[in-house]
């Protein structure tokens, strides 16, 4: 097949709480790479604002722009101080903390009372992937239930409705401006890391698109 392999990288924008996100400098520089593993694949890049009413109307805007064959979202665990490879969305939007235009969510479900929904089995793929450069990765069953989870929500609802048929979505730590400060008696995975983890897990998700299309 000649037409090219696509594959669409996210991250979100600054929200309360935290004005620097460095989910936006992995993705441009995800974007950036040159590997023969990538060659035929083009390589597309969104940043959400941290708002629902965002990811509602251009998530479905950059899919049908992009037509991408994988989904590889990235969104920041402040909190967390490893990679998190989620394997599910809840069905769950937090009352407590209002979204970058200070909305707040009405209502504890986003579906109902819907069950979660799963990524799918390539997820244990990518976490490999992630492992195998010496970076401390784990599975997650708990996205949160701000905007990452809500994305992680509508982008599994996309792909049951013939979007792409693979999506995941990663939870990076916090960083320091620079990318590479490590704190005193507080270790950080520095950006460099977390390039080449991400770049294992998108050249990973390219052969997962790649015999999705033959398959």
């Amino acid at each position: 097949m000649s037409q090219k392999l696509r594959i669409l990288l996210t991250g979100f924008g600054p929200f309360p709480g935290a004005p620097y996100n460095p989910t936006q400098p992995l993705v441009a520089r995800l974007a950036r790479l040159r590997r023969p593993a990538l060659d035929d694949v083009e390589l597309a890049t969104h940043i959400f604002p941290v708002t629902y009413a965002a990811v509602d109307r251009q998530l479905p805007e950059v899919l049908a722009a992009q037509k991408p064959d994988a989904l590889l979202m990235f969104g920041l665990a402040a909190r967390t101080s490893y990679l998190r490879i989620e394997t599910r969305a809840r069905n769950a939007v937090t009352l407590l903390w209002p979204d970058a235009a200070n909305t707040r969510s009405s209502k504890r479900g986003i579906a109902g009372d819907a069950d979660a929904m799963l990524f799918g089995p390539h997820t244990a793929r990518l976490l490999r992937a992630a492992r195998l450069t010496g970076i401390d990765a784990r599975a997650s069953r708990d996205a949160g239930a701000y905007l990452c989870n809500y994305l992680s929500w509508r982008a599994i609802e996309n792909a049951r409705d013939g979007g792409p048929r693979l999506a995941a979505f990663i939870h990076i730590p916090l960083l320091a401006r620079s990318g590479t400060v490590r704190l005193k008696g507080a270790p950080r995975i520095t950006l460099e890391e977390l390039v080449d983890a991400g770049e294992a897990m998108l050249v990973e998700m390219v052969r997962l698109a790649r015999k999705a299309r033959t398959s």
